[in-house]
């Protein structure tokens, strides 16, 4: 790519893409499209059933190009640019007598509208006539919807007025509104990947944003609780693919049935936001209990007393409980016929963990470690919320069996799991963040090594950014540098569209993987993804600059109320309290470790010191 501008926020060439999938997308948080494409969609409109869920398409009125007259094409320079700074596309034909430019945008005040906006300036004297064309392939037809035309007046009213709000969020899919149409980009469903990869990058800047995801999950929790019950459990089991009811909608039933981990994902969420909001509000009054205290009843359903090794087992053998429902016994790679015949093609029994490559295991060490993480944070919340609990959430909480091998020193996938089997992705190596459980920096060490020498090179985009985190954590930065850059090559010009996989197939513009890279340098940059990380005692800091990078600046840090710019280099840390955003906002003070130091953090005033571990907390009278 010939790069037209310097500026780093504008990405631009002199040519379009060949694969149309990696054009520029334009969305808000209600419409979504990409440029010179015949689709868009709407946030929550789906067709189809179950499985068949995808988000339905409408007719673009925005795929219209501007072009040149003929014959007057060789004369002009052509730019196409994305704006991250508007969120807009520009596209612009300049010759020697004038600069013509056509900017699309989704609107950020009129949710409703997309929209696009022609100019044309002269740029040498003269009087004659400047002709372009505009090139519009709409048409009124939809393969999901019967569209009418309405009466205009009907549609302008409808649009919010600036300064309102009140819309309602239908949760972010790993390739955005802007896809999503029936076998593209995981039909637009929404999965973990909004609870563990996304969520924690728009908490830390954007609260209310990340409230309306943990919303999403509230209206969907009557799905979840049929989803529970339909697979004879209690409490909620939350959709691996969810759309607009939270009823289960993946195609294929194995993933629906078995990568149950997408619980410990969804409370994960909103315990990073009762953390770092302490929004009691939520949690009492709109339905932020309610979720958790579900997904806890789920687990405890879920988990079996082995009374050989006095501990709680999270197994297959429980899928098998149904009435006339036998354990198949199947590998993951002859599932399809085997599940068809012995199952009825409804489930085959098991836990399938992150690594897709394993399916129908006991005892995966990432799921078991969001169980004992879930019951733990439900029992703490409930004790804050003046809630009764049932002992048992911390009985399985603190019973619930974590596989590790004290000989090799790191913990084993699963039951079974033998060093030196491929997996598809980040799985253990999520266990000290984004997940919190405690490790020795061996022990962490040894996961990494293991687990990295093993990792499919066609995994998914965010894995690589998991194992920089965890390098970072080690304070191994060429390391981590490494990996970091092994995560770019997801990234396709002249856009810097992401794809699921660095061959550029699977899901495109893969929010997923971008939240990943984005954690790997909010989180382990800073330090934020330590074992302490953002608690309801504060967030942890323990910076670390990579190769080349002298210098670090994250401003705009959201914590409890307050706005914070962190900035650090080799030497020196500084942090500013820049806004009490939130009535109540109680003051901060930097807390340096080993010292023990308390500086207080006062709004407006930067406050300096030696480069250092510590943390960011509530300053006590």
């Amino acid at each position: 790519m010939e790069d037209a501008q310097p500026d780093p926020t504008v990405f631009a060439s002199h040519s379009l893409p060949r694969d149309p999938r990696l054009l520029a997308t334009v969305t808000n948080v209600y419409l979504g499209t990409r440029v010179y494409h015949d689709t868009l969609h709407v946030s929550g409109v789906y067709n189809g059933a179950r499985g068949s869920t995808h988000r339905a398409v409408l007719p673009s009125p925005l795929n219209v190009r501007l072009e040149a007259p003929a014959g007057k094409g060789a004369q002009l320079t052509q730019t196409f640019a994305l704006d991250t700074n508007t969120g807009s596309f520009l596209h612009t034909l300049e010759g020697p007598s004038f600069r013509a430019s056509q900017r699309i945008y989704a609107h950020r005040v009129l949710p409703h509208v997309l929209a696009f906006r022609v100019s044309i300036a002269r740029v040498a004297v003269g009087s004659r006539p400047i002709k372009v064309l505009l090139r519009s392939a709409f048409s009124p037809e939809s393969p999901d919807l019967d569209l009418h035309l309405g009466p205009e007046f009907q549609g302008f009213s409808a649009l919010p007025q600036p300064g309102t709000s009140g819309h309602v969020s239908h949760g972010l899919s790993p390739g955005g509104l802007s896809n999503g149409s029936q076998r593209e980009c995981y039909w637009g469903h929404v999965f973990w990947d909004q609870d563990l990869w996304m969520f924690p990058n728009i908490l830390m800047f954007h609260p209310e944003a990340a409230r309306a995801l943990l919303e999403y999950r509230v209206r969907t929790l009557g799905g979840a609780l049929e989803n529970a019950r339909a697979l004879n459990y209690q409490g909620a089991k939350f959709a691996w693919e969810s759309a607009a009811s939270g009823l289960e909608v993946c195609p294929e039933d194995i993933y629906g049935a078995q990568e149950i981990h997408i619980n410990g994902a969804v409370v994960l969420a909103f315990q990073l936001y009762y953390h770092a909001t302490q929004d009691l509000q939520f949690f009492r009054e709109a339905g932020g209990w309610d979720v958790v205290s579900a997904v806890a009843e789920f687990w405890c359903s879920r988990v079996e007393w082995n009374p050989k090794e006095k501990k709680f087992d999270l197994r297959g053998a429980g899928l098998g409980r149904r009435a006339g429902r036998q354990e198949c016994g199947c590998s993951w790679a002859a599932h399809a016929d085997c599940c068809t015949m012995c199952c009825g093609g409804l489930m085959c029994p098991g836990v399938m963990p992150p690594d897709e490559y394993h399916a129908g295991v006991d005892n995966s060490v990432y799921t078991n470690v969001l169980v004992q993480n879930s019951l733990h944070f439900a029992a703490a919340l409930a004790r804050d919320l003046g809630q009764p609990f049932p002992d048992k959430w911390l009985v399985v909480a603190d019973g619930i069996e974590v596989p590790f091998d004290p000989e090799q020193n790191f913990h084993p996938e699963f039951d079974g799991y033998k060093p030196g089997e491929e997996v598809k992705q980040a799985d253990v190596v999520l266990l000290g963040y984004p997940v919190p459980f405690p490790l020795s920096p061996d022990v962490r060490r040894r996961n990494l090594e293991i687990y990295e020498a093993v990792t499919s090179p066609r995994g998914p985009a965010m894995t690589w950014s998991m194992f920089a985190v965890g390098w970072m954590e080690l304070k191994d930065p060429s390391r981590a540098q490494s990996l970091l850059d092994r995560n770019i090559t997801n990234v396709t010009e002249p856009f810097k569209v992401w794809t699921e996989n660095a061959d550029g197939s699977g899901a495109v513009n893969f929010l997923t993987g971008m939240g990943g890279f984005l954690q790997a340098v909010l989180f382990g940059c800073t330090g934020f993804s330590s074992p302490h990380r953002v608690t309801c005692r504060g967030v942890t800091f323990d910076p670390l600059c990579l190769t080349d990078i002298s210098r670090v600046c994250v401003s705009g840090i959201f914590y409890r109320g307050n706005r914070l710019n962190f900035t650090f280099c080799k030497d020196s840390v500084m942090v500013e309290v820049t806004a009490q955003a939130w009535p109540g906002a109680p003051q901060l003070e930097a807390e340096l470790w080993p010292s023990g130091a308390q500086l207080p953090l006062l709004l407006g005033h930067k406050v300096s010191f030696p480069c250092s571990a510590g943390r960011i907390q509530r300053s006590l009278p």
